[in-house]
């Protein structure tokens, strides 16, 4: 069978952080790009947190009258750490299957800043991606630049030649909730041809 060259958005797939204590830029790209998604009947699926960016987003979107799909597990939620209105919460045994059934629900995945857990999600899925794992567009939203680090880094790991310069495309970078959107629905989908163990 064909491989399709691009995906139908009809989920995306969001990463970002439960701090509350971050720029007001960085709410402010999560609120339009929840907004956004409702906007344009894009449905959202997240780690189901109710603080920061994560209840930002999640927010924005029910009040636009969209659909949240929150993916949070079971510990988490014997913690409180979940938010309570959203259109379905789904509770998994641990991080991981997490992680894979966020993915798997999502069309498409979009990154907003964050720290660690944020971090770890966006490179975990572009691993996959490197793998033919997943096939789907991974885009940074780089609000503030806050992504320039991280991208410098990538670019060492391909100079240097622990990437292929092929694995360059893997993600793609975005300045605003508009471009991200965009990006998410126009860039191709991955051959999974190209693979992590292919010459570099």
């Amino acid at each position: 069978m064909q491989q399709p060259t691009t995906t139908s958005i009809q989920s995306l797939c969001v990463y970002c952080a439960s701090s509350s204590k971050v720029h007001p830029d960085y709410f402010e790209a999560a609120r339009r790009l929840g907004t956004l998604m409702a906007g344009q009947g894009i449905g959202l699926v997240y780690g189901a947190g109710n603080m920061g960016l994560m209840g930002t987003v999640a927010d924005a979107v029910l009040a636009a009258g969209g659909g949240v799909t929150g993916v949070i597990p079971r510990f988490m939620v014997e913690r409180g750490w979940h938010h309570t209105g959203l259109s379905e919460l789904r509770v998994t045994d641990d991080m991981h299957q997490r992680k894979r059934l966020m993915a798997h629900l999502g069309d498409a995945a979009i990154a907003l800043p964050g720290g660690c857990g944020t971090l770890e999600e966006l490179l975990e899925v572009i691993t996959w991606k490197q793998l033919g794992l997943y096939l789907k567009p991974v885009v940074l939203l780089n609000v503030r630049g806050y992504f320039d680090p991280l991208l410098r880094m990538l670019e060492l790991a391909v100079a240097e030649h622990f990437m292929a310069p092929a694995h360059a495309a893997l993600w793609t970078v975005a300045r605003t909730p508009d471009e991200a959107l965009r990006l998410a629905a126009e860039t191709p989908l991955w051959n999974p041809a190209i693979r992590k163990f292919d010459e570099l």
